[in-house]
């Protein structure tokens, strides 16, 4: 199931989304976040929908290895929809004991799932089209304005990219970890999840010590290469923006203001 997180890693194809400027995928997968909370009908995530899979499409990354990426959040938006189905006031379509089932939360349950749905999706488009080094520059170009306020662009950059970019490694040393315990006897599976919680701490311990000591690690390797921050830094590939990074935008523009005619007419 760790295998199956899609967040972090990066699936070169060359595709048209490949190539676009960093900054405009930033951009659009904000709009996609935005447009997702502005929604509020099936209507408006079917637009949304229609634009990710147009994405997915152009970017030839295999729909089905995006969609298991949703596998390890099964539980969050099981448990989501459930929590909205009966917690929510209304018409009573069904009951049993002292819960009900009400027509508006089965409306809300399943807009709430679709809404994880799109969002995992989404977010997940943004790192398998974008190389971790170019998703930095991409981040420190976006929030370059804000150092005049004192906000260190460089460093935030580097921070979130180093985080995204060892997800998938955390997760194969996680992976090998609670094999080796496996084997030594140690059950993850079986219980309920009280015995399962316990069960996790012979992985949690051995998985921050790992954690620390790869991050001394980079630490030193970024220090014997002198780096020495954002500060005089030069690129070999210098960002830059083309037509088609501006109809992109455009039609992400498009969209988001599609979404907001409709909730405001709804």
């Amino acid at each position: 199931m760790l295998k199956d997180i899609t967040i972090g890693q990066y699936y070169p194809t060359g595709s048209l989304l490949h190539r676009l400027d960093p900054r405009t995928k930033i951009i659009a997968t904000f709009a996609i976040i935005a447009g997702l909370f502005i929604g509020i009908n099936f209507i408006s995530y079917g637009l949304v929908t229609l634009f990710i899979f147009a994405c997915i499409f152009i970017s030839k990354i295999p729909v089905r290895f995006l969609v298991k990426g949703l596998k390890p959040l099964r539980i969050i938006i099981l448990i989501t929809f459930l929590i909205n189905i009966f917690m929510t006031s209304g018409e009573v379509i069904y009951s049993f004991g002292r819960f009900n089932i009400t027509r508006e939360g089965l409306y809300l349950g399943t807009f709430m799932a679709i809404r994880l749905a799109l969002l995992v999706i989404g977010t997940s488009l943004l790192t398998l089209t974008t190389s971790p080094i170019t998703l930095t520059d991409g981040i420190e170009s976006l929030l370059k304005p804000f150092k005049k306020i004192g906000v260190p662009a460089h460093e935030l950059a580097m921070m979130m990219t180093i985080a995204l970019r060892f997800i998938p490694t955390l997760l194969e040393e996680t992976d090998k970890i609670m094999k080796a315990q496996m084997a030594r006897g140690a059950d993850f599976e079986s219980g309920n999840i009280i015995n399962r919680a316990k069960g996790l701490v012979p992985l949690l311990v051995p998985l921050f010590i790992s954690a620390f000591r790869r991050a001394d690690e980079l630490a030193m390797a970024m220090e014997a290469r002198c780096y020495r921050g954002g500060e005089n830094r030069t690129r070999m590939k210098q960002l830059n923006m083309t037509g088609v990074d501006f109809i992109s935008l455009s039609i992400v523009g498009i969209l988001l203001i599609l979404l907001i005619y409709i909730r405001i007419i709804a």
